[in-house]
């Protein structure tokens, strides 16, 4: 990811919801969003302005979710609803949930490990294979 993401390539919707944060989470949150739409282009995306984040799933549903984008006020959340389950070698999961796990990304360097690419590719898979 060279380039910092200005936009949400048309998606209003995004743009609206990312409005409130500053600059800088604003353009994190975009680096990984697209990420995760690089990996799953196909993926259902919904604006949750309650719970405060972008889902991204096989379906509108929380069964179908695969991860959560979580602006915060100094940095980024990548949710994952079934974290708990993920291969994680590197360590980047953190949470106690009985499921859901998130990585903390503060930075394009942590949105461009490729741990994480890995971890996004893993919740895909065994979302699939959760729905089969």
């Amino acid at each position: 990811m060279d380039q910092v993401p200005e936009s949400s390539a048309g998606n209003e919707a995004v743009d609206a919801f990312l409005a409130a944060y500053s600059p800088e989470v604003r353009s994190l949150a975009l680096q990984t969003r697209a990420l995760v739409l690089a990996i799953l282009p196909e993926a259902v995306e919904q604006v949750d302005i309650p719970g405060k984040l972008l889902g991204y799933g096989r379906a509108a549903t929380y069964a179908g979710t695969i991860c959560v984008i979580m602006p915060l006020k100094a940095g980024v959340n990548l949710g994952f609803a079934r974290g708990a389950e993920l291969p994680d070698p590197e360590g980047l999961l953190s949470g106690t949930g009985k499921r859901a796990r998130h990585v903390r990304l503060s930075s394009q360097a942590d949105v461009s490990r490729p741990a994480l690419r890995a971890l996004i590719e893993a919740a895909a898979a065994g979302t699939k294979r959760a729905q089969a």
